[in-house]
């Protein structure tokens, strides 16, 4: 058996993160360890091996879009399809450990986002059928890019039409390995404001369906196309729209 892991490190964000994405963690060293066990317990350095205590972290700024995640469909709105929509701590671990499937669409245009008939072509390209409660991973090459600062306005992005064609196929769980599963936001946002209607910002993630997606993923390059279990089991957060995740795949040698 092969593991590959699919997801990029939470570390501190790089010098200029944008804001609203950005990454602070607190590392306490042996020393700083060694100090708190003497002030809560009484017991001196010298008695702790090579006088050190325990390391520890304070995550101080995270949120639960700003790793490799999964997001709920409480995240695209309040209500999918008529009813509440499930948060990440609601939805059916099943989902989260099934068949894995790479569909390549690497070397496209920023914003040119994928269409069904161009997925229908590359499952066939690859020889493989979808059945249901397959992960469905995208690759764009966009993970080469995690740690530049325009990262959330890279990729070319997936269409709502093959959005729903997935769904209709019986997956739940689709995956890309770029900030969002949707075209760049400013180019959606330029084409709401000149049409002036709901339905083109956000219009993958907004597709009234109840499915999950993994954003932020990484070395999909290093995959087959099939014959792959993924685990994608995310953080088990009370009405959370999102989860971090660690996503692996698993390869029978």
């Amino acid at each position: 058996m092969r593991i590959v892991d699919l997801s990029a490190p939470i570390r501190p964000s790089p010098e200029g993160t944008p804001e609203f994405f950005k990454t602070e963690i607190v590392y306490h060293g042996h020393q700083e360890g060694a100090a708190q066990i003497e002030a809560l317990f009484g017991v001196p350095r010298e008695l702790l091996k090579d006088g050190e205590g325990w390391a520890t972290e304070t995550i101080t700024r995270l949120g639960t879009h700003d790793a490799t995640h999964v997001d709920a469909p409480y995240h695209y709105n309040s209500r999918i399809q008529g009813e509440p929509a499930a948060t990440i701590d609601r939805l059916p671990l099943e989902w989260f450990f099934a068949d894995g499937v790479v569909l390549d669409f690497t070397g496209r245009e920023r914003g040119q986002a994928i269409r069904p008939e161009e997925i229908e072509a590359e499952l066939a390209r690859i020889g493989y059928r979808l059945k249901p409660l397959d992960i469905v991973l995208v690759r764009t090459g966009m993970d080469a890019f995690y740690d530049d600062p325009n990262y959330f306005l890279l990729g070319p992005g997936v269409t709502p039409e093959a959005t729903r064609w997935l769904f209709e196929q019986g997956v739940r769980v689709m995956g890309i390995d770029a900030w969002s599963w949707d075209a760049p936001l400013d180019l959606e946002a330029e084409a709401a404001l000149k049409e002036r209607r709901p339905g083109i910002f956000w219009a993958a993630h907004q597709v009234d369906l109840p499915y999950a997606q993994i954003e932020r993923l990484v070395h999909l390059d290093r995959l087959p196309p099939y014959g792959f279990k993924v685990a994608a089991f995310p953080l088990k957060i009370e009405g959370a729209s999102a989860g971090p995740a660690r996503v692996v795949a698993i390869l029978e040698e």
